[in-house]
């Protein structure tokens, strides 16, 4: 990495609500489906009722039952920030060797943004998920992607356009092959969720979340204050969802840490702390792409942006 910090900022002097009038006007709701079941051509089985944490389903996956394995072939499995970092401390990869060997990439639809998606067998990409065994089945288990956890439960967040405040609830995805649903186990939601280790995954994507979230809201209005979102920052939103090292690199061997002002303690955990550093480039992220001010730029450095941006007004 080069000492200067090439990263996209966003100082305060910039327009912060060129089109928050513009979305006001236009109060529908946005929901954005993050985990919907496992397949893309699977036809319709989400179940049409939202389900809260208290509410109960009657479901359970085992090698009894005769669909077992099945799901694991053909899957479409959007990998998130947490999914790596487990992934790869599994396999002992560096995040970068577990992309290139595992994944392909992609691209989020409803928000346009960069996503990794676990790559499966076959040449059409139909085949077994590479971490299947025909007997014992997921060799990953322990640390299997937040898709895998969720399943058979889908999970949206829905906002209105005028507001900050969005809703989360879950939904039931019926797939044709799944049989676990003719399971008597009857669980909450809530019980589900805990007996899968969900809430660490939530936790940790939580910025993630977020940010494809407001993208997806943005998007009719062509991206944060009425503008595309540029191939830099793209590229940066990639390397902090996928990239931990990468990232990491970036903010202690560029100016990263003399532009914005982060605190001397939390500076050092970041040297070790994997997801204190996702915390961090997801705030970073939230303030370049939507002038949120999670991250504080340094006073003299906005000072000294202010200045260049009257610069650049009065010579033209």
């Amino acid at each position: 990495m080069s000492d200067d910090f090439d990263g996209p900022v966003s100082p305060e002097h910039e327009a912060r609500a060129v089109s928050e009038q513009m979305v006001r006007q236009q109060a529908k709701p946005i929901e954005l489906q993050i985990f919907d079941g496992v397949r893309t051509d699977r036809g319709d089985p989400v179940m049409p009722v939202r389900l809260q944490t208290e509410d109960m389903f009657a479901f359970r996956c085992h090698k009894g039952v005769a669909c077992w394995n099945k799901c694991c072939h053909g899957a479409d499995i959007t990998l998130t920030p947490m999914d790596i970092l487990r992934l790869s401390r599994h396999l002992k990869l560096r995040p970068r060797n577990f992309l290139a060997e595992y994944t392909v990439p992609a691209i989020h639809e409803q928000s346009n943004l960069p996503i990794a998606k676990l790559k499966m067998t076959g040449e059409d990409g139909k085949g077994a998920c590479r971490f299947m065994h025909a007997v014992d089945g997921c060799t990953v288990y322990a640390d299997r992607p937040a898709t895998c956890r969720y399943y058979p439960l889908g999970y949206a967040t829905l906002k209105m356009k005028d507001s900050e405040e969005k809703s989360e609830f879950h939904f039931l995805v019926k797939e044709t092959h799944c049989l676990g649903h003719e399971e008597s186990k009857l669980q909450s939601v809530a019980a589900f969720r805990e007996e899968q280790g969900i809430e660490d995954y939530d936790r940790v994507n939580r910025g993630w979340t977020d940010i494809l979230m407001k993208m997806a809201s943005w998007r009719t209005l062509g991206g944060p204050g009425g503008k595309d979102v540029t191939p830099q920052a793209q590229k940066m939103f990639f390397m902090v969802s996928t990239d931990v090292e990468g990232f990491r690199d970036f903010v202690f061997k560029t100016r990263f840490l003399e532009t914005y002002d982060v605190d001397e303690a939390i500076t050092e955990r970041l040297k070790t702390e994997d997801e204190l550093l996702l915390a961090l480039g997801f705030d970073w992220m939230k303030s370049v792409l939507f002038n949120e001010k999670f991250l504080r730029m340094r006073e003299e450095v906005l000072r000294a942006a202010i200045a260049r941006k009257r610069e650049d007004i009065g010579s033209a």
